[in-house]
């Protein structure tokens, strides 16, 4: 059976999160607009730094959370031109955290498709009315 736009698109996401660095939590991101990929993102570390996963450098944790990696919603929206990413759907392995929530809104996504919950301390998506979220039970 032929899959549907949003499960198919979240699939590519799950591949994607496959190159993350960050042993902690795989992510991986698809922007897609138009049923065209505009790009793709995962977790890890900022171009020509030290990774995560690398043996002698391992997690930077600060309150519970890695910050040596640039999250895969980041990742994603900046591989993107802003055209692209107004009236886009972002295709997310896991719930956004409040800061990839700010960026999201910030760069014209109009809808958020995501895999595996998270409950983010602060939800910036809640006060935007106008992003449609979806979790998308895979299984």
């Amino acid at each position: 059976m032929r899959k549907d736009w949003d499960s198919y698109f979240m699939s590519i996401a799950m591949q994607v999160c496959e190159r993350s660095t960050c042993p902690r939590l795989h992510v991986g991101a698809v922007l897609v607009k138009d049923k065209r990929i505009k790009g793709t993102g995962y977790n890890g570390s900022p171009a020509k730094l030290p990774h995560c996963e690398d043996e002698d450098v391992g997690c930077l944790v600060v309150n519970n959370h890695c910050i040596r990696t640039i999250h895969a919603e980041v990742n994603c929206l900046l591989e993107v031109a802003p055209n692209d990413r107004k009236g886009a759907t972002i295709y997310v392995t896991h719930y956004p955290c409040p800061e990839c929530q700010k960026l999201i809104i910030t760069t014209g996504v109009t809808r958020v498709v995501y895999a595996n919950d998270y409950t983010p301390d602060v939800n910036w998506l809640d006060m935007a009315p106008w992003i449609e979220v979806v979790k998308l039970n895979i299984g």
